[in-house]
């Protein structure tokens, strides 16, 4: 395999090494002396050599995936012994930063937080601001439909990509469409969001691009219980305003925050945006919708904007360091009506005997995110393993049971395997048939979106 493809990129753009992503599972199980296999690794520098690459993976039947930043949490990166991963690394030049009609177009390996500096060093913000960012590329960003912390004014990665440019599995090129909108049948490139390297490669993108805003006016507020704060959300949320962020935090989480409020109170941390009169006037509207909290002026917003990235996927990983110990994340996302018995089903799951925290963010008029963060400890690894299990288990189950979307924004992968078809339900089929159609030979990533073909 590797002579061949040798021929295809030359010897010094291969090499072999252990890849995987930040699944937690997945580190866990090296820490228990079970090490992620050496895999090969072609880092091509131009779209010939991945459209010849995936003809040569197709007509041989080797595995194909395709590799960004490695930040993943769910174990949709995972290749073993005798597949191939396509290394995107090489494609990371921002082609074109159009002011005028607020475009930016780049190729897939671009770094999220590069180009978001880029970006803001001419006045403007792809306003895409996930806790990884800085690990982050435009093509995983897109591949696990990916949201961010300001989506609740600039919207998730699906509300931001015009166009994608692809290779399909049998190295048939598809290029972005034209303009900002087009009824020239389906949007069809938004298969490829969400889809974990499932359709072929994705080699670049063009992206609505804002402007800065003028000012933002941030403020914390402390709500009685649980039950005020997520009203108080709703309501600011159909009222017509988008705040750029808007977190509550359970009594907990506050806590863990370092925040010093009474037993069973909430943190609302929230910041509207744009030019300076309609950033005041939105939070004042906010503020007189938040009435019956404690104001607690704009120190909640700036410790907020100091910490933000500070619970990264590298974060939880160096928190798996001690034996026995177990941590993760889980977001969901679900109705307002179905928030309150949501949080309380999987805060008893993820609970047991250690760490359970739950913030609840990226609102929209209709529900939010519920983001659940849970660590512990055992006495063996066995033990934590099984731990972590049962969190999992509680959760998907009260998340299904309950109407919730079993993932807002993190992905499937080996992680959610087992319940996506119980979420997707007749659409599953309808998955596997556009799965088979663009991969007939089954070379891509056997790990994404459960696994299903």
């Amino acid at each position: 395999m590797r002579a061949e493809l040798e021929k295809i990129i030359g010897a010094a753009a291969l090499d072999e090494r252990a890849v995987r992503d930040l699944w937690p599972l997945t580190i866990m199980a090296e820490r228990a002396g079970s090490p992620s296999p050496r895999v090969l690794v072609a880092r091509p520098s131009g779209r010939d050599q991945v459209v010849e690459i995936l003809r040569w993976a197709s007509a041989h039947g080797v595995i194909v995936t395709p590799l960004g930043g490695g930040s993943g949490v769910c174990g949709a990166l995972g290749p073993q012994v005798g597949e191939l991963v396509i290394d995107m690394g090489a494609f990371d030049r921002v082609l074109e930063v159009d002011e005028t009609n607020l475009t930016c177009t780049c190729e897939a390996g671009v770094n999220g937080l590069a180009l978001e500096e880029r970006l803001n060093g001419l006045g403007l913000t792809l306003g895409h601001f996930p806790s990884s960012l800085p690990g982050t590329t435009v093509g995983g960003l897109c591949a696990t439909r990916s949201s961010g912390q300001e989506s609740t004014r600039y919207g998730s990665i699906e509300d931001m990509v015009m166009g994608l440019a692809v290779v399909l599995p049998d190295g048939t090129y598809a290029a972005p469409r034209p303009g900002p909108r087009s009824a020239v049948g389906p949007a069809l490139h938004e298969l490829w969001l969400g889809s974990e390297g499932a359709l072929g490669v994705m080699l670049g993108a063009v992206l609505r691009v804002h402007r800065l805003p003028e000012s933002v006016v941030g403020r914390g507020y402390g709500f009685a219980d649980l039950g005020s704060g997520l009203e108080a959300m709703r309501s600011i949320m159909q009222a017509g305003i988008r705040p750029l962020v808007m977190r509550l935090y359970d009594p907990a989480d506050a806590a863990f925050n370092g925040y010093d409020l009474p037993i069973g109170a909430c943190l609302l941390v929230v910041a509207t945006a744009g030019r300076d009169r309609v950033a005041a006037s939105e939070a004042d509207v906010v503020k007189s919708i938040a009435s019956s909290a404690t104001e607690l002026g704009e120190e909640p917003w700036q410790r907020w904007q100091r910490h933000r990235f500070d619970l990264s996927a590298q974060r939880l990983k160096s928190l798996l360091e001690p034996p026995s110990s177990y941590v993760d994340t889980i977001e969901l996302a679900a109705s307002w009506t179905a928030l309150p018995d949501l949080y309380v089903r999987v805060w008893t799951a993820i609970s047991d005997g250690g760490l359970a925290l739950c913030h609840f963010s990226h609102a929209y008029e209709q529900g939010c995110c519920a983001y659940f963060s849970f660590a512990g400890s055992r006495e063996t690894e066995d033990e934590a393993r099984s731990a972590y299990s049962r969190a999992w288990e509680g959760t998907m189950t009260a998340a299904l049971e309950l109407g919730a979307t079993i993932s807002h924004h993190h992905g499937t992968g080996q992680a959610r395997a087992r319940w996506v078809a119980d979420e997707m339900g007749g659409w599953m089929s309808v998955w596997k048939s556009v799965r088979r159609a663009i991969d007939p030979a089954g070379i891509m990533n056997p790990r994404a979106l459960g696994g299903a073909r």
